[in-house]
């Protein structure tokens, strides 16, 4: 198996030259666009690692796949719902569009920016520190990495810069999706985004989801239904407006981020970290989508 894997990643690795790094966060336009890693965490917790597997990144929207668990951990998944919809989204990661012109203006599903601002509201906390501290410190138990921390240059960058999710948050307190203040809350959304890890954490995280909310430490964490919940969000939203092609393709549970990071899901088998920093016009890292479709292809993961 290792040596079909690391055919794989050979083949895969001529795309990087394909893609660009993201250039709206300054700070992340630093990132090498060659690496390409990659990790697959069975459920008994034994994991194969490839490649730049151990280069770090910080983890961008995949954190939003943490900031949904805690917010139905800390929510009837009702009332989690009467602010946030769950449906895909043919519209950018970022785009206000979709606010606007639905008529109860709730944010498209919580993997979109939007909606994972409004589900962050919605975790405990009596501030939004304590409701970053209580998705950090759950993503450091999935991981089994007390280490995971933010990554303070790439936080001041996007802080810097996040303009259109200002104007995201600032729409949702207009509409009264969001009642806390905003600036607050999104300086703890800009940080949760520039958490760093590796791929082995981010396969870790997959672990805990393919093994239905049990840690690899045997900790349960979450219901099944809840990790249910999450595996179907990230099937049919988790690749932004790529996720349709993504479906069809690749065939797994799947949420990305802009720093190159994908999660994946194979339920019942195994959690994968990938790292491709140069991404395709989605958002999505492209030479971890092409090898994504290669692998299951190879092993036959595909949920459909």
């Amino acid at each position: 198996m290792d040596k079909n894997i690391e055919a794989l990643m050979q083949k895969n690795a001529r795309h990087t030259a394909r893609g660009a790094v993201a250039s709206y966060i300054p700070e992340l336009a630093k990132q090498d666009p060659s690496l390409l890693g990659l990790c697959l965490m069975d459920i008994d917790g034994h994991a194969r690692c490839f490649g730049d597997y151990d280069s770090r990144f910080t983890v961008q929207s995949i954190i939003k796949v943490p900031v949904l668990l805690a917010a139905l951990l800390d929510n009837s998944m009702e009332k989690l719902f009467q602010k946030i919809n769950i449906s895909p989204t043919a519209d950018g990661f970022n785009s206000i569009v979709s606010l606007e012109t639905k008529s109860d203006k709730k944010p498209l599903n919580p993997f979109i920016n939007s909606g994972a601002i409004a589900a962050l509201s919605m975790v405990a906390g009596d501030t939004p520190a304590q409701k970053l501290e209580r998705v950090l410190s759950l993503f450091r138990r999935i991981a089994g990495n007390d280490g995971l921390s933010v990554c303070q240059a790439v936080y001041r960058s996007e802080n810097e810069t996040g303009h259109r999710n200002r104007a995201l948050a600032y729409y949702m307190k207009s509409t009264g999706i969001l009642e806390c203040d905003v600036e607050p809350l999104l300086d703890a959304y800009f940080r949760l985004c520039a958490v760093e890890a590796d791929c082995r954490d981010i396969a870790a995280l997959g672990c805990f989801l393919a093994r239905n909310g049990v840690t690899i430490d045997g900790e349960r964490l979450a219901r099944r239904e809840t990790c249910r919940i999450i595996k179907a969000v990230m099937a049919t939203c988790g690749m932004y407006d790529g996720s349709g092609d993504f479906a069809a393709m690749v065939g797994i549970p799947a949420k990305s981020g802009v720093g190159g990071g994908i999660l994946g899901v194979v339920p019942g088998l195994c959690g994968i970290g990938v790292l491709g920093p140069a991404l395709d016009e989605h958002g999505n890292s492209l030479a971890g989508v092409m090898l994504l479709h290669d692998l299951s292809e190879a092993f036959n993961w595909s949920i459909y």
